[in-house]
């Protein structure tokens, strides 16, 4: 099963992200004491939130566990783009405002090649880091110094751990079977995504 890296995220300019984001332990995101947005960054073991401070994470976490730590943004929309061999196969609008509101991408005319320009963009500066089949989510993140709004790369994950909203699933599927197929068909250039 491939998957991107903990930190590949963090690792990104900020011209991708549009905020700070950093890798980070629970241990160090206890000594938070402003608010933060922390989450895992693969797994579900506790909610991806906005935490006021490092005391509000949840107990009976292991100090070691791997956490992503991001200033607080708002996304005004986010779109899961399942993307094999670096190119959209398929995607659909997600939220909204945090609202679930999933909507076919190729609903989305003009948003959709706003999309496919930043994901190309993407791709050309960070998808060696990336497995051949993933899934990349993107927001258009609002800031009150800009008027309008800006792409930037909400998270990656595992395509075969990934929900497809309002994808087209016959191309889900093929992103999935590459990203959960057999161990002896996994690309020279996968390898070192394979989980452990």
């Amino acid at each position: 099963m491939l998957e991107p890296a903990d930190d590949w995220l963090a690792g990104l300019p900020e011209e991708f992200t549009g905020r700070v984001v950093r890798a980070a332990t629970v241990a160090e995101a206890w000594a938070i004491e402003r608010p933060t947005f922390v989450k895992p960054p693969r797994d579900k073991s506790f909610p991806a939130d906005v935490y006021a401070d490092g005391s509000r994470l949840p107990a009976g976490l292991d100090p070691a566990t791997p956490v992503l730590l991001s200033e607080v943004v708002t996304f005004a929309a986010e779109y899961r783009l399942f993307l094999l061999d670096g190119r959209i196969a398929t995607g659909s609008r997600y939220a909204v405002f945090g609202r679930l509101d999933p909507r076919p991408l190729d609903r989305h005319g003009a948003i959709a090649a706003e999309i496919t320009e930043f994901v190309d963009r993407l791709v050309a500066a960070a998808g060696p880091d990336l497995p051949s089949a993933v899934v990349v989510d993107i927001g258009q993140l609002l800031d009150p110094y800009r008027p309008g709004h800006r792409w930037a790369v909400v998270e990656a994950n595992m395509a075969w751990f990934s929900h497809a909203y309002a994808s087209d699933p016959a191309r889900v599927l093929d992103v999935v079977l590459r990203a959960a197929g057999p161990r002896e068909r996994v690309r020279p250039g996968d390898l070192p995504f394979v989980r452990h």
